[in-house]
C-alpha cells in the first residue's frame, strides 16, 4: 500500500471512530445495526480494511449522516 493510501486510511478511520462515538455506539452496536461484522468495523477503524463505496454508505446510513460527512476530512 502506498503512503498516501494508508493515511487516507487512517484519516477515515479517525473520522469513523470519531462520528461513532459522538452517536455513543460501540464497535459492536455499529456492526449489529449495521449488518457489517465486529472484526469488519474493528478493522476498518484501525485501517487495516479499505471500506468499499457500498460499505461507507452502510456504515453512514447506520450513523445517521451523509457518507460525506465518513470522507470529510
Amino acid at each position: 500500500m502506498k503512503f498516501r493510501d494508508e493515511d487516507i486510511l487512517n484519516k477515515f478511520a479517525k473520522r469513523l471512530k470519531q462520528l461513532r462515538s459522538e452517536k455513543k455506539m460501540t464497535q459492536e452496536e455499529l456492526a449489529y445495526s449495521s449488518g457489517l461484522s465486529l472484526s469488519q468495523v474493528a478493522r476498518i477503524e484501525t485501517s487495516k480494511l479499505n471500506p468499499t463505496l457500498c460499505t461507507i454508505v452502510i456504515i453512514a446510513n447506520t450513523l445517521k449522516v451523509h457518507p460525506r460527512e465518513l470522507i470529510d476530512f
